[in-house]
């Protein structure tokens, strides 16, 4: 079948005439339709682009080259007047003031914006703060806009929150399973992040979680069947590019098989070549199918793929060999930051960018020191370890990157665009919807669910884990609202995920002086302060009704539990939809996207790969 390719941007027209097509398509969302924000227009066709690479590359210095591959950070929320403490922090880590200083300096060709470093404070704080990037671009000797980026992958993983339209991530959306889905998820982030002038959003995550021990994807894959997760993956890549932004797979050649977190040390992937095909392999191909922007590497040592004990990131014979020869790949490959320690371990910091560009990488992400890595770039040029020639082929797809995405025609956005799209009406009951399929019931046992009128009170109890700014308050909290707003009047007491005795006592207290008790859990462990806190509840004699809002796993360690859901994400769209499970609203249609083992025989299957009841 012949797609259209969904890297060319479309026009204004284009792009609202292909909105009332999808309005039209939005039927079973028994909601109103969204809007898409139209920023940007199409650029020429690719010989027009290549000639005005071309000319860009004649014109710029060595520098600018090398700043060029770098996507950097920077604190502040104002692009040349942060807070003090931001200045403070700039000066320290990178030794400039502000954004506008960084690019000056070092000519970098991207932004990554993060919650921690003040970037992400409100819609319009972002807008002015991506104008003030770009105003900063178009200053420079060779004006060229800058690639802003995100790690917006929704669900666990958020650094921009409400008033912006959330969902509740990848694993959720493998449990609803729809493909229409996943792309309407990501054509509504990506339009959202396109009006802040974000315009390159690192998901879709394309791992295949297949080790329920994994400490670093678990919840941000779609799930562990390899050709399920591609569908997903090239749901989301069309999705995020017809809304105008760089998609962006990752992380490759494939994390799910891990239990080792590429942050703090080096993991190494056991699979078989054959394995790797057979598991790994499927949603990068899928990706590349849909002629995905970038792709992003991974800091992990696959032995089947290269036997060096290089880091993916480093390696040569997997970027190169795998990546681009045999898949056929020959779009922008960013690495994973270069500040985890996955990809510090062998090597040092002047060293890890130099050998990233000789491995097959274009783009340079998040160096823990820029002078350093910006430096060993460009000496290693002046030395004859890279050539110029070399930096001119990344340089080549990331301009043509920046070209397609519209950049170059219009770098910067409108506070118009930023009201009618972020967070709109249409967009949030659109996100409600698709939420409400996530939800999967994997134990109902007796009929407690959906509650009735002989259980009206309900207490809410559990881990609430840190959620993205700007929610409605501590996930316990959210449901209880949710649930008294559907005639369930609902108290809400968190305990934390590592409750001690007195906290214990207390929620078995407050639960006898209600009918029923959802108690929710985060990542529980064997013998842990969760795990005896349901136990207790479960023993005090109340109906109990069991959450778990992180990971699935958890009811491995749970099973004295007669009623259990999961909900895969703590976002306040997740606690509204499993309200309305919980309320009889809706009935729960998700499906487990990852099997569930047995604590005691990790090789025993507790539940399926697909299990979920419904009533």
């Amino acid at each position: 079948m012949q797609h259209q390719d969904p890297r060319h941007r479309p026009s204004r027209r284009t792009l609202l005439t292909a909105t009332a097509v999808a309005t039209a398509s939005l039927a079973s969302l028994s909601g109103p339709a969204f809007a898409v924000g139209a920023t940007g227009s199409q650029t020429g066709d690719a010989g027009d682009d290549r000639d005005r690479v071309a000319a860009l590359l004649g014109r710029m210095s060595l520098e600018e080259k090398v700043g060029q591959l770098f996507v950097m950070r920077v604190y502040g929320s104002s692009a040349s007047d942060p807070a003090p403490e931001d200045v403070a922090a700039n000066r320290k880590e990178i030794g400039v003031d502000n954004a506008v200083q960084l690019i000056e300096r070092y000519h970098v060709g991207g932004i990554i914006y993060f919650a921690w470093a003040h970037n992400t404070r409100d819609p319009h704080q972002i807008a002015d703060l991506s104008n003030g990037i770009q105003r900063a671009g178009q200053a420079q000797r060779t004006p060229i806009p800058l690639m802003i980026s995100v790690d917006q992958e929704h669900g666990s993983v958020a650094r921009i929150g409400a008033p912006a339209t959330m969902f509740p991530g990848a694993m959720a959306l493998g449990a609803d399973g729809r493909a229409r889905d996943s792309r309407i998820a990501a054509l509504i982030a990506g339009s959202e992040l396109a009006a802040m002038g974000v315009r390159q959003n690192y998901a879709p995550v394309a791992d295949v979680n297949v080790n329920a021990a994994n400490p670093v994807i678990h919840i941000r894959s779609f799930g562990a069947d390899p050709e399920a997760v591609a569908d997903l993956v090239a749901a989301q890549v069309d999705g995020y590019q017809r809304a105008g932004i760089a998609s962006c797979a990752k992380h490759f050649p494939g994390h799910g098989d891990t239990r080792k977190d590429s942050h703090f040390e080096l993991p190494i992937i056991h699979h078989t070549r054959e394995e790797w095909e057979r598991l790994d392999a499927p949603p990068f191909r899928a990706a590349i199918d849909r002629r995905i922007d970038s792709i992003m590497t991974a800091h992990i040592v696959v032995p089947a793929l290269d036997p060096s004990g290089d880091p993916a990131t480093l390696s040569r014979p997997i970027l190169t060999g795998v990546l681009r020869e045999e898949l056929g790949y020959d779009g922008v490959v960013i690495t994973d930051s270069l500040g985890m320690e996955g990809v510090r371990e062998k090597y040092g910091d002047d060293r890890v960018p130099v050998l990233a560009l000789k491995a097959g990488c274009d783009q340079l992400l998040n160096p823990p020191n820029l002078n350093v890595a910006w430096n060993a770039v460009l000496d290693a040029v002046h030395r004859g370890e890279l050539t110029e020639e070399r930096l001119d082929q990344s340089l080549r797809r990331i301009l043509e990157l920046k070209l397609r995405r519209g950049l170059f025609r219009e770098p910067y956005v409108s506070h118009a665009e930023v009201q009618r799209t972020v967070g709109n009406a249409q967009h949030l009951a659109a996100a409600d919807k698709i939420t409400e399929r996530t939800t999967t019931l994997l134990r109902n046992e007796g009929g407690l669910l959906p509650l009735t009128d002989r259980h009206r009170t309900v207490l809410v109890v559990g881990a609430d884990p840190a959620s993205p700014s700007g929610t409605g308050g501590p996930p316990t909290t959210v449901l209880a609202r949710a649930l008294t707003a559907l005639g369930h009047p609902a108290d809400a007491l968190s305990t934390g995920t590592t409750p001690d005795r007195a906290t214990i006592d207390r929620a078995v207290a407050a639960a006898g002086t209600h009918d029923v008790v959802v108690v929710t859990t985060a990542d529980v462990a064997a013998e842990s302060g969760q795990q005896a806190l349901v136990r207790a509840l479960v023993a005090a004699g109340r109906p109990v009704v069991h959450l778990a809002i992180r990971k699935p796993y958890d009811l491995a360690y749970l099973t004295e539990v007669g009623v259990s859901l999961a909900t895969y994400s703590w976002t306040d769209v997740a606690m509204r939809a499993v309200a309305k499970v919980i309320a009889g609203e809706v009935s729960p249609t998700g499906k487990l996207p990852v099997p569930i083992p047995s604590a005691d025989d990790p090789d025993a299957t507790l539940y399926p790969l697909g299990h979920g009841l419904r009533w």
